[in-house]
C-alpha cells in the first residue's frame, strides 16, 4: 500500500510539470503564429504561396481551350508533377517559404533584439523550441495546403466538366490527398532542418543555399547519397512518376512505409538537436 502511494506521489508532479509545459507550448504557439501571419516577414511568405496558384490559374486558361479528353487530363497529370509541383512549389516554395519561415523563429528575434525576453521567462528552452516549431508548422502548413489545393484546382477546372469528375469521382480525389501529405510532410522535414539551421548559424542564408543545392542535384547522385535528403523521400511518394531527366542516377523509391516514418525520425532527431543547442545558447546582440 506504502508503495503504492510513493509512486503515485512520484508519478504526480511529473504529470503536472508535462501539463505545465503543454500549456506553456500553446501559449508560445498562439503568440508566434500571429508573428507568422501578421507580421512584417509574413508578406514574402504569401509572395510564394501566391504565385503557383496565380501561375495554374493562367494555365487553365489556356487547358479549357482544349476539348477534354482522358488523354488530356493523363497529360495535365504529368504536367502538373513534373514542370510545376514538384520543381517549382516542392523543391522552390516550399523550400525557400520553410527556410524563411523557420530560420527566423531564433535569428529573426535575435536580429529584432527580442529574443532575451523568452530567455527571461519561466520557460524550459526546450519548450520554447517545441512552441516556435508548431507555430512555424501551423504558417507553412496552412499556405502551403491552399497553395497545393489551389493549384489542383485551377489545373480540374482548366479541363471542364470530365476534369472536375476526374477530381471529384476518381482518382484525382486520391491524387490530391497524396499531394497534401507530400506538402505537409515536406513542412514538417524541412522545417525542423532550417529552425537548427536558424540556431548554429549567424547567417543562415549560406548554409540554406548549400543544403539546397544538395536538394537540387539530388538527381546526380548515386543512390546512397540520394538517401541523405529531404527530398528524396517526398520524390519517392509522388502519386505521379516523374522522370528526372537522362543523367539521373537510377535508384529504386523508398516505399511509404519507410518513407514517412524515416522523415518522422529525422524531424524528431533534428528537434533533439535544437534543444541541445538552445540548452547553451548565449545571447550576443553586440555582434549582430
Amino acid at each position: 500500500m506504502s508503495t503504492s502511494t510513493e509512486a503515485l506521489n512520484f508519478e504526480a508532479p511529473r504529470l503536472g510539470r508535462r501539463a505545465l509545459w503543454f500549456r506553456q507550448i500553446a501559449a508560445i504557439l498562439r503568440l508566434e503564429v500571429r508573428k507568422n501571419f501578421i507580421g512584417k516577414r509574413a508578406i514574402l511568405l504569401y509572395l510564394l504561396a501566391a504565385f503557383p496558384i496565380l501561375l495554374m490559374a493562367a494555365v487553365s486558361v489556356q487547358l479549357g481551350t482544349r476539348a477534354s479528353s482522358p488523354n488530356n487530363i493523363s497529360e495535365a497529370n504529368i504536367m502538373f508533377a513534373g514542370i510545376l509541383y514538384e520543381p517549382v512549389i516542392l523543391r522552390t516554395i516550399i523550400f525557400f517559404g520553410c527556410a524563411w519561415t523557420f530560420m527566423n523563429l531564433f535569428r529573426g528575434e535575435v536580429v529584432d533584439r527580442s529574443l532575451h525576453y523568452y530567455f527571461l521567462a519561466p520557460v524550459r528552452r526546450e519548450v520554447l523550441v517545441f512552441g516556435k516549431y508548431f507555430s512555424g508548422i501551423v504558417a507553412t502548413l496552412v499556405l502551403f495546403t491552399m497553395t497545393t489545393a489551389g493549384s489542383l484546382m485551377f489545373l480540374y477546372v482548366g479541363l471542364g466538366s470530365s476534369g472536375m469528375d476526374y477530381l471529384t469521382n476518381g482518382p484525382g480525389k486520391g491524387q490530391a490527398m497524396t499531394y497534401l501529405g507530400i506538402t505537409w510532410l515536406a513542412c514538417v522535414g524541412y522545417g525542423a532542418a532550417f529552425l537548427v539551421i536558424g540556431l548554429f548559424f549567424r547567417n543562415p542564408m549560406i548554409p540554406a543555399l548549400i543544403a539546397y543545392g544538395w536538394e537540387f542535384i539530388n538527381f546526380l547522385l548515386p543512390p546512397v547519397l540520394k538517401k541523405i535528403s529531404v527530398i528524396h523521400y517526398l520524390h519517392s511518394l509522388a502519386p505521379v512518376p516523374v522522370s528526372e531527366g537522362p543523367f539521373a542516377m537510377v535508384a529504386e523509391p523508398t516505399p511509404a512505409y519507410l518513407s514517412i516514418p524515416g522523415l518522422l525520425i529525422f524531424t524528431a532527431a533534428v528537434l533533439t538537436l535544437a534543444s541541445y543547442r538552445i540548452r547553451k545558447m548565449q545571447i550576443t546582440y553586440g555582434g549582430e
